[in-house]
């Protein structure tokens, strides 16, 4: 079997290292010099299929959808991987906070879906920025800097949260890229 890998393709390629980078760290010992290898390659992948989608002017509704499962993949396995460290390391006033998120979340994907009559999930800034900051969890957990920061993302990832849910509530159609509430 041959795979083409076409210019239109090049995206959802990288997105796809992402998906099998991400399955791959469940073979790897949490934090070690390995998983922090591939998990680098699986981030970098996650920033560089957006900007080949709109480089090479080939962004689809596949590739955005691949994106976001890519992205759920993530989450699932960083929930395998890093959670347990995370509810050592984490004080239970700040899992109240990151429960308020993902109720919010799931409102926001609930209701999109209901008005809708279809995933929607939106890559605003301040889901970037939360995504960013996620993905900078690992580098961070043994800083003396973690508490703080984790405040802080919890503070954004709410913001973000709120804002998606507000967009989705406002907007008549889906606009997959609407970047803020304003």
């Amino acid at each position: 079997m041959t795979i083409v890998l076409s210019r239109k393709n090049i995206p959802n390629f990288i997105t796809s290292i992402r998906i099998i980078g991400t399955i791959c760290l469940l073979f790897f010992d949490t934090l070690s010099k390995p998983f922090y290898i591939i998990y680098t390659i699986s981030g970098i992948s996650d920033v560089l299929d957006g900007w080949a989608a709109r480089k090479l002017k080939v962004s689809s509704e596949f590739g955005a959808r691949l994106d976001s499962i890519a992205d759920l993949v993530f989450y699932t396995v960083m929930g395998v991987k890093i959670l347990p460290i995370l509810i050592e390391r984490l004080p239970a006033k700040l899992w109240f906070v990151v429960g308020v998120i993902l109720i919010l979340r799931l409102c926001s994907y609930v209701f999109a879906a209901w008005k809708y009559k279809r995933f929607a999930s939106l890559h605003t800034y301040l889901n970037k920025i939360t995504g960013a900051g996620v993905f900078l969890i690992p580098y961070t957990i043994f800083l003396p800097v973690f508490i703080p920061f984790s405040k802080l993302l919890a503070f954004i990832a709410c913001l973000a949260a709120i804002e998606e849910l507000v967009i989705h509530i406002r907007s008549k159609e889906y606009h997959s890229n609407m970047k803020s509430l304003y």
